[in-house]
């Protein structure tokens, strides 16, 4: 028990993990709640397109010398954008077109990169690196986590409604296209968010596996949020951890994490009925 205490309580004597765990607790709940309007939306895939097209965003930042979460921001954004209107305009389907714009997005970014000289690693950029976040950074996470979720609190049965049955939110008169945007705008502002704990391609696993988990435990949506908050979180905090204690990159560790929390919640569902029928058999 002792054991156990000290590798729990080592790390907290550094700071840099102090701003490790609140970055990680911050992350996981805000992806956590988002997570589960993309599940109950099957919009899985449009969050690793908006994840992948912030890079040219990231990198144009820098050259000019703005904050990367505002170039990030506004290329999530256009690619989001891009993705409706030539859903709208084509007879392209809607994965077929945010596969072609995300990648297109990201292979941008990838060259840019190459050819910029910057002091940036890529694998920062890609990866995160939660363990090296400064306080500035910490700041920005905390501001865009808590804009993001005040609003998705303030307009949580609206975008229930929306993702569940869109055709009966727009009968009762609810503004579905800014409801869609809305959406958007959130998913972009959380995939900024969460750029410096796990980087721009595997965000998109603390977007889906929250939500996913919950989903299967869960029969109704809030406590399906309340699930999806604790996985994460959970998740979030023994990845980071894990990391501290076998030196590894703090993203994979927390993403590592998740999936076996998914493999354990689809292994009890999996048997939980059987389960039921051994216990009435008998």
């Amino acid at each position: 028990m002792e054991i156990l205490y000290q590798w729990l309580s080592e790390p907290f004597a550094y700071p840099f993990m102090q701003r490790a765990i609140v970055a990680a607790i911050v992350t996981g709940v805000v992806c956590a709640i988002l997570s589960c309007y993309l599940v109950l939306k099957g919009w899985s895939l449009m969050g690793d397109a908006i994840s992948h097209a912030v890079l040219p965003g990231i990198v144009l930042a820098f050259v000019l010398g703005i904050p990367l979460a505002i170039g990030a921001f506004i290329s999530g954004i256009f690619c989001a954008v891009a993705t409706g209107y030539l859903k709208e305009n084509s007879r392209v389907k809607e994965d077929t077109v945010m596969g072609i714009v995300f990648s297109g997005m990201f292979a941008f970014g990838l060259v840019l990169f190459a050819r910029i000289d910057t002091d940036q690693h890529l694998s920062h950029i890609l990866f995160g690196n939660m363990l090296g976040i400064t306080d500035e950074e910490l700041k920005q996470t905390l501001w865009i986590a808590a804009i993001t979720l005040a609003i998705v609190l303030l307009k949580r049965k609206d975008l229930m409604l929306y993702c569940f049955d869109p055709s009966h939110a727009r009968v009762i008169g609810l503004p579905v296209k800014l409801l869609h945007y809305g959406l958007l705008c959130l998913l972009a502002l959380t995939i900024v968010a969460s750029l410096q704990a796990v980087g721009v391609i595997l965000v998109i696993a603390m977007l889906i596996a929250p939500g996913i988990i919950a989903f299967m435990l869960c029969r109704t949506f809030e406590s399906m949020l309340i699930i999806a908050t604790l996985v994460s979180v959970f998740s979030s905090v023994l990845g980071t951890l894990i990391s501290f204690h076998i030196d590894g990159a703090t993203g994979p560790c927390i993403v590592i994490v998740q999936a076996l929390l998914f493999v354990v919640t689809l292994l009890y569902t999996h048997f939980k009925p059987f389960q039921a029928t051994l216990a009435k058999d008998h």
